[in-house]
C-alpha cells in the first residue's frame, strides 16, 4: 500500500491472529470490542463489524470482514462501519473480502457464523435508543424463510412459509402447507434456539400443520392466540421478497470519489488497473474492486462511493462485496469473460514477507501474517486395510475374476472393477470401484462403471462406491491394495481388437523384453512400481527404478532418493523379478549396460511428480433436473446440515464425495456419480478440478470414516429413522439427545474403536501401522473363497442376523497392529492357516534381512512371543463375546454324521433345523469340523459363527 498506515485504529492492534470470530460494536464513531459472551446478539440502532478468521489446510489464516447494520442505524454509524471494514482488512495485510450486510439481508455465508439464527433485538448503543431491559416475557412471531439460512422478519401468516410462535409456556411451530420437509427441519433448529435461549430449555413445543382439523387440541390452542381460526391468504411478494433484479454486469471506474461507467463489449481481467478501484454492478450484488497499488485513502473514498451507488439505483439493501486485487471472490471471477489463472488466491511468500514488515514498522502484530509453513503431514487412509479384497478385469461386457496372485497387477490399457470388505464397528464395510487405465477403451470404461454400479445396487447401496483413474488414485486405493504394479497394454479383446484395427503397436508387457518401472510410494503399505517407456528420459533423480531385459535386472537410485526408497526397491524387486540377481546403480555412476538397455544417456528432470494436493473441504447442496447441475455452497458446515431428502457433494479438491440421504429416489441414487462427473466438469470453484479427480458416492448411514473424518460425526444422527422434520421434532422433543433407534455404527475417525480427530504417530490406525513382517489376511484358500464369494452377491447372504456392535479385541497396553497378527480362536487359526499368502510375508521383506539363520531365528522368537500375545488376547475376546451374546446349548438335539447334515448331502435329512446344522454333529465331530468345543463356538458372536459354518458347509 503506497501509504502511511499510521492512522489504523488502535482497536485492530492483534485482530486476526487466531481462528474464530472477533466482534467490534461502532460506538461514538470508534469501533469497540464485544465480549464473547454477546457474539450474535445484535440491535436493530446499532452498526457492528465481525472478523471472521480461518485457519487454511497448509497453516495460513484467511480472514473475511463483514459490517452489519441494523435497520435503526444512523447513516453516521453505517459510514462509520464501512471505513472501519477498509482499516481492519489494511491491519491484516489488504487481503479479506468485506461484505455489507443489511438487516433481514444478510449473505448466506454470514448467517452461518451464528447457526441456527440471529434475533435481533430492539435498541442500541449509540443511536439514542435504550437497550431492552430483562421484563417479562411477551408473545413474539417469527417467520423463517430459506433452506439453510433463517433470516426473521415479523409477519402475518400464510400458506407458504414457517412461522415460530413463542408464547411464554409453548413454543409452537407452523408449518405452511407449501413448505418443504427441508424448511420445516431448519425451523425446527431455530425453535430449539428460542427454547434454550429465551426458555431455560423448559417449556412445551408443538408442531401445527396447516390445514390440521381443529379437533386436535393443540391445533385449537394455537389458532386461540390469534383470536380463532381464520382462513390464510395467499401470500404477496413484499418489498422484502423482491430481489431487485439481475442484469449483464458493468464496470464503473472510482475516480475521486466518483463511478463512471466504462463502455465495453466484454469484460476481461486487463480492464482492471492496479492502481485504481472499480465498481462491478452485477444487480444482486455490487463489487468493489481496489487495485493492490491503490492508497488506504483511495479504499475509503470507493468504499463510499459503491455505498453511494447503491442508494442512488434504489437498491440500499442489495450486498456490496469489496475485494482487493489478486484474492478475488470466486462469483467476482465469474463475472468475467477471460480471468487469467494463478493472478489469485495465496499471497506469495515474498509479498507477504514485505507487507508483515510494512505493518511492523507501524508498531502492529504481524505474528499472524508471517506464520511459517507447517510440516507436511503423512497422509492417512482411514480404512481398515486387513479385510478381504477381489479384483475383476473387464473385457466387454463381461468381468474376469482374477486369481489373489494378480490382483495388484494391473494393466493400463484395461480396466477393473474391485470390491473390498473390512470389519467396520459393528459389521463389515464395503468399497466397491473401478480403475480405469490410461489406455484403456471407452466402450470397456463405459462397461466397467456400468456393472460396478450394478453390483452397487445388488448390495443395497450398502458399499461405498469409487470412481478411479491411472495416476489419480486416492491413498485408499494404495492403502488397500498395498503393493501395485500397473503395466503398460492390455488383455482385454477391447483393448487388443483397438490397437489392432488402428494400426497401433502393442506395448504389453512381457516378460523377456526390455522395462522400465518407476518405484514410488510411503512404505510398505502402499508402494507402487508403473511401467514407464524403457528409455533414459523417463527417468528422475527423485525416484528409483527396476530396469529388465530377460534375466538382466539393474535397480537405479536416484541422487535425491532416500534410504526408505531403497528399501522400497527391494520389496517390489521380489514382486517383479523374484528369482534373479539384481545389480545395483546409483546416479553419476552407472554401467554402459544399463544405458545401452536405455538406448543411451539422455537428459530427464530431477523433481517429484506432484499430484493434486487435499484443499480445504467445501460442502454444496446439489439440484440435478435434466441434465443441469445446480450448486449451493454451504458455509461453516456440519453434520446436521446433511438432510436425508438431499444430495450433497464434498469437494477437496484432490478427490470429491457424493452423498446420497437414505429417503432420496432410486432414480436420483443411479444418478449419483454422474452427478459428481458434473461438478467435475463445472468445476464451480475455478480451482482447475480435474476431470479424473476420484469420484466417491457415499450412502446415508453407510459413511466411510475417510467422508466422516470432515465432521465432527455423531453416530446417533445418522441412525436416526424417518424425514429431517422427523428426526429433529424427535430430538427436539427429547430434549436435545438424538434417540436412540439401533447400535451406534461408528465413532468419528475411528480406529480399531477409538475415536477422535487426526491420530497421532503414536495412535497410527491397522490400516498404517505395517511391520515388514505384517501378514495381511486376505482370502486365499478354496474354503475362504467359497466363504466369500457371497460377498459379491449379498441376496444370498444371511443379512437377517446383522453382526453385533463392535467389542475391544485387545487390551489398551497393546497396540491394534498387533493384535491383527493374533488368531481371534482356535477355528479361525485353522481357517486362516490354510490361507495361500502370496508375496506378503517373506517376500515383503526386503532381501537384505532375509536368508541368514539369525534372522529365521529372530522371526521364530517373534513368533512365540506373537503366540502368547495371541492367547491372552484370544481370552479376553472369549470373555467379552460372552458379555454380549447368549449361550446356545443344544444337548438335547439328536445326533447325525456331518455327511447328512451339510448343505452338500446326497443323502440329507429333511427333519432337522437347518438354521443348526452344526448341533446335530456329535462333540467329536463338532471339534474336527469347526475346531473347538460346543461352548467356546456358541460364545462368539452370530455373523461369526455364520462365517465359520459356511466355510464347512454347515450354512
Amino acid at each position: 500500500m503506497s501509504n502511511s498506515m499510521k492512522d489504523l485504529d488502535p482497536a485492530f492492534k492483534g485482530a486476526g491472529q487466531k481462528a474464530g470470530l472477533e466482534i467490534w460494536r461502532i460506538e461514538n464513531f470508534n469501533p469497540v470490542s464485544i465480549p464473547q459472551s454477546s457474539y450474535g446478539k445484535f440491535f436493530t440502532g446499532d452498526s457492528y463489524l465481525i472478523l471472521k478468521t480461518f485457519a487454511s489446510k497448509g497453516g495460513a489464516l484467511r480472514h473475511d470482514i463483514h459490517y452489519w447494520l441494523g435497520k435503526d442505524t444512523s447513516q453516521d454509524e453505517a459510514g462509520t462501519a464501512a471505513i472501519k471494514a477498509v482499516e481492519l482488512d489494511a491491519s491484516l495485510g489488504g487481503r479479506a473480502v468485506q461484505y455489507r450486510e443489511v438487516q433481514g439481508h444478510e449473505t448466506e455465508k454470514f448467517m452461518s457464523y451464528f447457526k441456527p439464527c440471529i434475533i435481533p433485538q430492539e435498541g442500541g448503543a449509540a443511536s439514542g435508543f435504550k437497550h431492552v431491559e430483562a421484563e417479562e416475557h411477551k408473545t413474539r412471531l417469527f417467520v423463517c424463510r430459506g433452506k439453510h439460512v433463517v433470516p426473521f422478519a415479523r409477519s402475518s401468516l400464510n400458506h407458504d412459509d414457517i412461522f415460530i410462535l413463542d408464547t411464554e409456556s409453548k413454543i409452537f411451530q407452523f408449518n405452511g402447507s407449501n413448505s418443504c420437509i427441508q424448511e420445516r427441519a431448519k425451523a425446527l433448529e431455530v425453535l430449539q434456539y428460542i427454547k434454550d435461549t429465551y426458555h431455560d430449555g423448559k417449556c412445551e413445543i408443538a408442531s401445527i400443520e396447516d390445514g390440521k382439523l381443529m379437533s386436535d387440541s393443540e391445533t385449537g390452542e394455537f389458532w386461540a392466540c390469534f383470536g380463532g381460526f381464520a382462513p390464510l391468504p395467499r401470500k404477496t411478494a413484499s418489498n422484502d421478497d423482491k430481489p431487485g433484479g439481475s442484469h449483464p454486469p458493468k464496470l464503473l471506474c472510482v475516480e475521486k470519489g466518483k463511478a463512471e461507467p466504462i463502455n465495453t463489449d466484454s469484460l476481461t481481467k486487463e480492464l482492471l488497473d492496479t492502481n485504481k478501484c472499480y465498481i462491478l454492478d452485477c444487480g444482486l450484488e455490487v463489487f468493489a474492486w481496489m487495485g493492490r497499488n491503490t492508497s488506504l485513502d483511495g479504499r475509503k473514498s470507493a468504499s463510499g462511493a459503491a455505498d453511494e451507488f447503491v442508494k442512488g439505483t434504489g437498491r440500499p439493501k442489495c450486498h456490496i462485496i469489496r475485494v482487493i486485487e489478486g484474492f478475488e471472490t470466486v462469483m467476482f471471477r465469474s463475472k468475467f469473460d477471460s480471468w487469467p489463472q494463478g493472478t489469485h488466491g495465496t499471497m506469495p511468500e515474498d509479498g507477504r514477507g514485505k507487507v508483515a514488515a510494512l505493518l511492523k514498522r507501524q508498531g502492529l502484530d504481524v505474528k499472524g501474517l508471517v506464520k511459517s509453513e507447517p510440516a507436511k503431514e503423512e497422509p492417512q487412509p482411514y480404512i481398515d486395510c486387513t479385510g478381504h479384497l477381489q479384483v475383476w478385469r473387464v473385457n466387454g461386457q463381461e468381468k474376469v475374476l482374477l486369481p489373489p496372485d494378480d490382483q495388484s497387477k494391473f494393466y493400463n490399457g484395461d480396466c477393473y472393477i474391485f470390491q473390498y470388505s473390512y470389519p467396520g464397528e459393528d459389521r463389515e464395510e464395503y468399497l466397491v470401484g473401478t480403475w480405469i487405465g490410461k489406455t484403456s477403451v471407452e466402450g470397456e470404461r463405459a462397461s466397467a462403471l456400468s456393472q460396478a454400479s450394478k453390483m452397487f445396487e445388488s448390495m443395497k447401496f450398502l458399499p461405498a462406491q469409487a470412481r478411479i483413474y491411472e495416476g489419480s488414485e486416492p491413498i485408499q486405493f494404495h492403502a488397500v491394495l498395498q503393493s501395485c504394479i500397473v503395466f503398460k497394454g492390455g488383455l482385454s479383446d477391447g483393448y487388443k481388437n483397438h490397437i489392432a484395427e488402428n494400426g497401433i503397436p502393442d506395448k504389453t508387457y512381457s516378460e523377456d523384453g526390455v522395462a522400465l518401472f518407476r518405484i514410488q510410494g510411503t512404505g510398505p503399505e502402499n508402494m507402487q512400481a508403473i511401467q514407464v517407456e524403457p528409455v533414459a528420459s523417463s527417468l528422475n533423480s527423485s525416484y528409483c527404478y527396476i530396469l529388465h531385459s530377460g534375466p538382466t535386472v539393474f535397480s537405479w537410485s536416484g541422487g535425491l532418493t532416500t534410504s526408505d526408497d531403497h528399501e522400497l526397491v527391494e520389496r517390489m524387486l521380489d514382486l517383479i523379478k523374484p528369482d534373479f540377481q539384481c545389480k545395483s546403480q546409483k546416479e553419476g555412476v552407472e554401467s554402459e549396460q544399463f544405458w545401452d538397455l536405455l538406448g543411451g544417456k539422455s537428459e530427464y528432470p530431477s523433481q517429484k511428480i506432484t499430484r493434486d494436493a487435499e484443499n480445504d473441504p467445501h460442502l454444496f447442496s446439489c439440484d440435478f433436473s435434466n441434465g443441469n447441475l445446480k450448486v449451493k455452497e454451504i458455509y461453516n458446515f456440519s453434520q446436521d446440515d446433511l438432510m436425508t431428502e438431499d444430495i450433497y457433494i464434498m469437494d477437496c479438491h484432490s478427490e470429491i464425495f457424493v452423498w446420497v440421504g437414505q429417503q432420496v429416489d432410486l432414480k436420483s441414487r443411479m444418478q449419483a456419480l454422474t452427478i459428481g462427473e458434473k461438478f467435475l466438469e463445472h468445476d464451480f470453484l475455478l480451482e482447475k478440478l480435474s476431470r479424473e479427480a476420484p469420484i466417491y458416492v457415499v450412502m446415508e448411514n453407510s459413511e466411510p470414516p475417510f467422508f466422516t473424518r470432515f465432521f465432527n460425526w455423531e453416530s446417533a444422527k445418522s441412525a436416526m429413522l424417518g424425514n429431517s422434520f422427523q428426526r429433529k421434532l424427535a430430538i427436539v422433543k427429547n430434549g436435545g439427545t438424538p434417540p436412540l433407534v439401533k447400535p451406534k455404527r461408528r465413532a468419528a475417525v475411528s480406529y480399531g474403536g477409538r475415536s477422535g480427530g487426526m491420530p497421532d504417530k503414536s495412535q497410527r490406525s491397522r490400516s498404517v501401522s505395517v511391520s515388514a513382517d505384517r501378514v495381511r489376511v486376505r482370502g486365499r484358500s478354496p474354503a475362504f473363497n467359497a466363504l466369500a464369494a457371497n460377498f459379491e452377491s449379498p441376496n444370498t447372504r444371511n443379512l437377517s442376523t446383522p453382526p453385533p456392535m463392535v467389542r475391544k479385541l485387545y487390551p489398551k497396553s497393546v497396540t491394534p497392529d498387533t493384535t491383527r497378527l493374533a488368531p481371534k480362536s482356535s477355528a479361525i487359526s485353522r481357517l486362516t492357516s490354510s490361507f495361500e499368502q502370496p508375496f506378503v510375508r517373506d517376500n515383503l521383506i526386503p532381501r537384505s534381512q532375509r536368508g541368514s539363520s539369525a534372522s529365521r531365528k529372530s522371526n521364530a522368537d517373534s513368533s512365540d512371543e506373537e503366540s502368547s500375545m495371541s492367547s491372552r488376547i484370544e481370552s479376553l475376546t472369549i470373555q467379552e463375546d460372552a458379555k454380549e451374546g447368549e449361550t446356545e446349548d443344544d444337548e438335547g438335539l439328536p445326533v447325525y454324521p456331518y455327511e447328512r447334515v451339510n448343505t452338500a448331502s446326497t443323502n440329507p435329512l429333511a427333519d432337522i433345523d437347518v438354521t443348526k446344522r452344526e448341533a446335530y454333529l456329535s462333540s467329536a465331530e463338532f471339534q474336527e469340523k469347526l475346531g473347538m468345543a460346543k461352548d467356546e463356538f456358541y460364545k462368539l458372536p452370530k455373523w461369526k459363527q455364520n462365517k465359520l459354518k459356511m466355510a464347512v458347509q454347515l450354512f
